[in-house]
């Protein structure tokens, strides 16, 4: 179904026109560090790796998983970042399993400025998908409802983490 118009979450059109953006050099990095400039959903983190609901989330459980070190380009990582994103990205899958039971899922990442990306720090999307996602309003109005506050989400992967933890494999000792 094509939209026949978009309606914006009135918070988030200062945000895209960069008026409500928190002034900080990238906005992943503040969350790791805990900068109270930016709102920060993060619902799993160590020291090499960040798991966050995404503020602006296109469905609930929409998640964002980040690698601590800076970088901007998938080509930039560490055979071990790459790796430790992908068993990162499996976890979080069986637990959005368990607590929202979708039927797929979208998993990708943006590049780029002609990607689409708004965040110059390499991330990847995981966007559960559910039957039937569009109901009677998103159909006639043309117009996509999201049904949980990010909030929330954050609290309900927050308590399935600590219900099963995340392990990562080890990072051989002769990675950077």
């Amino acid at each position: 179904m094509a939209f026949r118009r978009h309606i914006f979450v009135p918070n988030k059109r200062d945000y895209i026109r960069g008026r409500r953006r928190p002034t900080v050099e990238c906005i992943l990095c503040s969350i790791l560090k805990g900068d109270p400039q930016v709102e920060s959903l993060l619902v799993w983190h160590d020291e090499n790796f960040a798991v966050s609901v995404n503020l602006y989330p296109y469905n609930a459980g929409h998640l964002l998983v980040f690698p601590a070190r800076h970088v901007f380009d998938l080509r930039e990582l560490h055979p071990h970042e790459v790796l430790g994103m992908f068993e990162l990205t499996r976890h979080f899958l069986k637990l959005l399993d368990h607590v929202y039971e979708p039927a797929g899922y979208n998993i990708g990442c943006n590049m780029g400025d002609a990607s689409g990306a708004s965040i110059e720090h390499f991330h990847q999307h995981i966007v559960p998908r559910y039957p039937k996602e569009l109901g009677f309003v998103d159909i006639v109005a043309g117009a996509k409802i999201l049904i949980e506050d990010p909030q929330v989400t954050m609290e309900k992967l927050r308590h399935a983490v600590r219900e099963d933890p995340v392990r990562l494999p080890p990072i051989p000792e002769n990675q950077p």
